[in-house]
């Protein structure tokens, strides 16, 4: 349900969320020069593991408030992932004629990110049985 609550939940998880991608994203940026966008692949991949990760704590935590849900999920992971920087920067690779790279960094971040979701979930279900 939308109410107050559950927009400061978002609001405070979101500014959260976007600092951190800022941060990391350019600390790896920094630390890893190379032809593929690595900063956005790194947070679509940690954020993918961590709502991985959530979801299967969730399934095993069901009375957690929805509010420290959607706090977590839409607020923090929801600004510390980003398919529009994705986008964009896809769309640079290909206007540049870079296609390899263009290609490689589509494939990186889709499959990436639902193997990396996958393995979270995966991961916590296993161990916690």
């Amino acid at each position: 349900m939308l109410n107050l609550t559950t927009i400061i939940a978002v609001a405070s998880g979101g500014a959260i969320g976007a600092t951190l991608r800022l941060l990391l994203n350019t600390w790896v940026n920094k630390s890893f020069v190379h032809a593929l966008p690595l900063g956005t692949l790194f947070v679509n991949l940690l954020g993918s593991l961590l709502i991985g990760l959530l979801f299967a704590y969730f399934h095993l935590n069901t009375t957690l408030s929805p509010h420290l849900k959607t706090f977590m999920v839409t607020g923090i992971l929801g600004a510390l992932t980003t398919y529009s920087t994705f986008a964009i920067e896809s769309f640079f690779l290909l206007e540049s004629g870079h296609y390899l790279h263009a290609f490689a960094n589509m494939a990186l971040n889709l499959f990436g990110t639902i193997l990396f979701a996958g393995i979270g979930y995966l991961t916590l279900i296993h161990f916690t049985k």
